[in-house]
């Protein structure tokens, strides 16, 4: 149960990270539409979450983007030793609320309101990969209010805190042992903690040299998410361990990491019309190097996680065609932090490459709709989690591994509106 845990809460502990592992950015339709850039860019209200520094710059005095996405996630697994395959299908639903205000020349005000975390795995139950995972739900909110003062023509500041609320359900066979079941139904355990919450913060500069170039920068800082009094119920234990306090319905605390990250970048204005744009993002994600579980029964476990530092490379452009139409392609890298060994099922991710489109059809000079599509391959990886310990002897499992694939599909579509 312990390395049950340290795996299930491990989902939370990223930025942007959806159920499955995926490393996916989704806050808003405009900047993803130019391969989620936005550090340096002034579009609109997404600009409160990508850099709160840029509000300074947004032409009207009120601003509001709201957006949301449909994801549909698809991994498949193969061990050609065993012959085993399994697939998961999924679908999540991230949304963003953006909204600005202009309280003087030089002070704005603006609140963020967007999910990086909301999505499933559920692989069948009782699969063959069950000791590690047949399902995981991830939700939750994060809340931003933030500040921007511009300071001259050519230079802007910005921050505020970042609130965040969340809360996973996750359900595992106990054991590999087929002694471990009632009546031929495997033993499993399902975890729920809600309602966890913390608190972090954001700073942001922004610095235009000339008027048709932008340098943006953002940090964002560690937030520790701490899950208080979790349930843990178990189900179909049999009988010669029902008096087993390790195999009985208790609590569990944690603490959980979501490491901090920098983003620095710039946009170009080539022409009146055209707009390209460059961020680099760094997630310290080395900072992730265990997992500490404390159970109700007064057992406490250290599991070891071992991530590195990872960046993902992002490339935009946005073309205005004419005042109706506004057209935006984009291209980003994204490094995996997670090194050899401990590929579970739940974050079966590796380095990825994603493909970024849309445009906005603007209705009239206050009210516009944006649409996007996000297209991201991972590259196919041959690996295992070495880590799993079984619960009766106290031995380590088995290495479970094989090739992963996956692939990730999402429309999108928001509004923005100003005055």
């Amino acid at each position: 149960m312990r390395k049950l845990l340290s795996l299930t809460l491990m989902a939370l502990a990223g930025s942007s990270v959806f159920a499955g592992g995926y490393r996916v950015a989704m806050q808003g339709q405009k900047q993803l539409a130019m391969g989620h850039t936005g550090v340096a860019v002034v579009n609109s209200a997404e600009v409160a979450f990508f850099n709160p520094a840029g509000m300074a710059y947004l032409d009207k005095k009120f601003n509001v983007s709201v957006g949301a996405n449909a994801l549909f996630a698809n991994v498949k697994f193969q061990n050609s030793t065993y012959n085993w395959t399994a697939e998961s299908k999924n679908v999540g639903t991230p949304f963003s609320v953006y909204a600005t205000y202009k309280l003087n020349d030089w002070l704005t005000a603006g609140l963020a309101v967007y999910t990086p975390y909301g999505s499933a795995v559920d692989w069948d139950q009782d699969w063959e990969g069950a000791h590690l995972v047949n399902n995981i739900d991830l939700q939750a909110i994060f809340v931003q209010p933030s500040v921007s003062v511009r300071l001259g023509e050519h230079f802007s500041l910005g921050g505020g805190v970042i609130y965040a609320s969340g809360s996973v359900n996750f359900n595992r066979n106990l054991s590999m042992n087929p002694l471990l079941s009632d009546d031929g139904q495997p033993s499993d355990v399902t975890i729920d903690a809600k309602g966890i919450t913390a608190w972090g913060y954001n700073l942001g500069m922004m610095f235009n040299p000339t008027d048709k170039i932008r340098l943006g920068m953002n940090y964002r800082s560690k937030i520790l998410m701490e899950a208080r009094g979790g349930d843990a119920d178990f189900n179909d234990v049999p009988g010669f361990v029902a008096n087993d306090p390790r195999f009985q319905d208790q609590k569990f605390d944690a603490d959980l990491p979501l490491p901090a990250e920098f983003t620095a970048g710039l946009s170009v204005q080539i022409t009146d019309k055209w707009m390209v744009a460059f961020d680099i993002n760094h997630t310290m994600w080395s900072t992730y190097k265990a997992l500490d579980v404390k159970f109700s029964n007064g057992t406490e476990s250290i599991n070891p996680r071992n991530y590195k530092d990872a960046s993902t490379y992002r490339f935009g452009t946005q073309y205005k065609a004419n005042d109706k139409f506004t057209f935006r392609a984009g291209y980003y890298f994204d490094e995996s932090p997670v090194q050899d060994g401990y590929y579970a099922p739940e974050t079966p991710r590796n380095d990825s490459n994603a493909f970024t489109g849309g445009l906005t059809y603007q209705l009239n000079d206050k009210f516009g709709i944006d649409v996007s599509f996000l297209y991201i391959h991972f590259d196919e990886i041959d690996n295992s989690y070495d880590h799993s310990t079984d619960p009766i002897s106290g031995q380590a499992n088995p290495s479970f591994g094989g090739t992963y694939k996956s692939v990730v599909f999402s429309p999108g579509i928001g509004i923005t509106y100003g005055f």
